[in-house]
């Protein structure tokens, strides 16, 4: 700076000097001329300080920064106000709060040194305010998302490394604007890179929309594979591919079947082990069941008999003649006195202990050579349940009153679960050429809308962490995740709860290592595990009004200063709180508006259009 600017310089943007130093808290003693709202600096109007605003203090070759939190004006009694004007005898005080220091020509966080009284106050320039708030490294791509709120002339630019290399939080009451920061942030990106075939081929991003706002075909970006889920038709809507292997898990279908934990989960275990020993062999399960059938009828236990003959019609196909059913029992029955089974060949009495090989003839047992798999994986697994219980049964290691329950609560998802989900293997892949999925939820019951981002989300993670490679990038986007992440559910047991909550935090804590992101977006924050919230990088928080969402936010986001928590319910619409690793400190700021066609679908109804003529 020239010598003739410097005088310049000082005289403009000194607004005060060090009047009290206590720790990391200073006060300012403002110079008289420094109590307008703005400043004029060669032809530039400056907005000048307030609470809130960023000042740097000169001590020597130092430039210690600090941030305004607090102002107040007190009467100075060393001058005769009788023989001065109003403005001479009062004193205006800035409470700054020191964050940081100026090394070369980078901001660094923390201190070194502390200012002394007398040491100047300055505003920042342009160029040392975009120095504070740098949103990215230089050799980052940058993304343009809005304005500082209190200033729409200073744009506000994020680095993409920076911010999508992360785990992100968008919290906001209804209304705020969360779900339009959501879809601004995404849009920029998918913008920035559509053309490049490398982030076509090497990121992937997963949206579960649970109110529809993202899955018209051009929200957000257009050429995104919407997957329009439904379980209020007789045959659903779309459906998702999954593999059989997909589902063979231990906790899914404990979940699935609200398994007990120490009677049904042990049963659930040993029916997966007997659905991989039978690999899918249709000769291998109808010789299974064919030995059962002859062990069952062998018994002379009529109860436990009739029981397990019924688990075997469960297995089989009915019996259809002449567009009738007919049942698979006519022609045996059980001796009451004889204490066996046993059917008639004429007026010959055969008893099935005595004379096994006329089982064979039965029609129960000719009904295995009709049965075959399903293309519904549970269908499938049910029928091995019942094999396995048979086989228990038999060998009077299980009681039919403690698992029957597990089996009939599968079977009442089976319906829900056939619905949204494709076993058959004829859709080729989940991303269907596209890098990013949409999950519409918003037809979907409750249940479902729990457990479809549970198993999805555990299957493409289990399938990130085995390729862990440094090119793979899985961004997995959950709205209103308040229904999926909330440690208050009374719907649920405690089991289910626990193994989601584990599956999530288990990507927030460790998924970066395997390029595992999320982002999450809430206008319930306090219900959300805080875990998950503590452990997010960065943070874009809209208006909130509730207590106990502030103080949520406030206690788990380390982020945060007195002023940006103070400012979080008076934030008006579109505007939010930018924190986290990408800020150096937090920055109120106005997202930029996105285009009419690729805006997410939740705007407030307009009556008046919607009534009049």
């Amino acid at each position: 700076m020239e010598h003739n600017n410097v005088s310049i310089y000082s005289s403009v943007f000194r607004i005060g000097v060090v009047h009290s130093v206590d720790g990391r808290v200073v006060k300012v003693l403002v110079d008289k001329d420094k109590n307008n709202s703005h400043l004029i600096f060669q032809g530039q109007l400056i907005k000048n300080v307030a609470v809130g605003s960023y000042v740097k203090i000169l001590k020597g070759f130092e430039t210690i920064i600090g941030k305004v939190e607090t102002e107040y004006v007190e009467v100075d009694k060393g001058i005769n106000g009788q023989y001065s004007s109003q403005e001479e005898y009062i004193n205006r005080y800035l409470i700054v709060k020191l964050i940081g220091h100026v090394e070369g020509d980078s901001y660094r966080k923390g201190l070194t040194e502390l200012p002394l009284i007398a040491n100047e106050c300055h505003l920042l320039t342009n160029n040392e305010f975009e120095m504070i708030h740098s949103f990215g490294s230089k050799d980052d791509v940058f993304i343009k998302i809005g304005t500082i709120a209190s200033d729409p002339l200073v744009p506000i630019s994020i680095g993409v490394n920076k911010l999508f290399a992360s785990h992100i939080g968008i919290f906001g009451n209804t209304g705020s604007g969360k779900s339009y920061t959501l879809a601004k942030i995404y849009r920029q990106l998918f913008v920035s890179f559509k053309d490049n075939a490398k982030f076509r081929e090497n990121a992937k991003f997963l949206f579960y929309d649970f109110n529809g706002e993202y899955s018209k075909e051009e929200a957000i970006i257009e050429g995104k594979k919407i997957y329009d889920l439904s379980t209020n038709t007789k045959e659903g809507s779309d459906k998702i591919p999954l593999s059989d292997d997909d589902m063979l898990d231990e906790n899914l279908l404990c979940i699935f079947a609200s398994a007990t934990e120490k009677t049904q989960r042990p049963f659930i275990v040993r029916c997966i082990k007997l659905y991989k020993s039978i690999g899918g062999e249709l000769d291998k399960f109808k010789n299974y069941l064919r030995d059962q059938i002859f062990s069952i009828l062998q018994m002379s236990d009529k109860v436990k008999g009739d029981l397990l003959i019924d688990y075997v019609e469960e297995i089989l196909p009915p019996k259809i003649k002449n567009g009738i059913e007919e049942g698979l029992r006519k022609d045996f029955s059980f001796h009451t006195n004889g204490q066996c089974y046993y059917t008639r060949d004429g007026n010959t009495f055969i008893n099935f202990q005595e004379r096994p090989q006329y089982i064979k003839n039965l029609a129960i047992y000719r009904q295995v050579d009709d049965f075959s798999f399903s293309n519904n994986f549970i269908k499938n697994f049910i029928c091995i349940m019942y094999m396995r219980l048979i086989y228990d049964m038999l060998g009077n290691r299980a009681m039919n009153e403690h698992i029957a329950p597990a089996i009939n609560k599968l079977k009442s998802n089976e319906k829900n679960i056939e619905k949204v989900f494709d076993f058959s293997g004829q859709i080729n892949s989940f991303w269907d050429k596209s890098n990013i999925v949409v999950i519409n939820l918003c037809n979907v019951n409750t249940d479902m809308k729990k457990l479809i981002p549970l198993l999805l989300t555990n299957k493409l993670y289990n399938e990130y962490k085995k390729m862990r490679d440094n090119k793979s990038y899985l961004n997995i986007i959950v709205d209103e995740a308040h229904n999926i992440l909330s440690y208050q559910s009374t719907r649920e047991s405690e089991s289910w709860k626990d193994y989601r909550l584990e599956v999530f935090e288990e990507i927030i804590k460790e998924g970066r290592k395997f390029g595992v992101f999320m982002t999450i977006a809430s206008q319930r924050p306090s219900d959300i595990s805080s875990t998950i919230i503590s452990q997010l990088h960065n943070y874009f928080i809209h208006r909130l009004m509730n207590e106990r969402d502030i103080q949520q936010v406030s206690n788990t986001i380390s982020y945060l200063d007195k002023v940006s928590v103070e400012s979080l319910p008076i934030l008006s619409t579109g505007v939010c709180v930018l924190a986290g690793q990408l800020a150096e400190m937090p920055i109120i700021v106005q997202i930029d508006r996105i285009e009419e066609k690729n805006k997410p679908q939740n705007e407030t109804i307009n009556l008046i259009k919607a009534w009049g003529e």
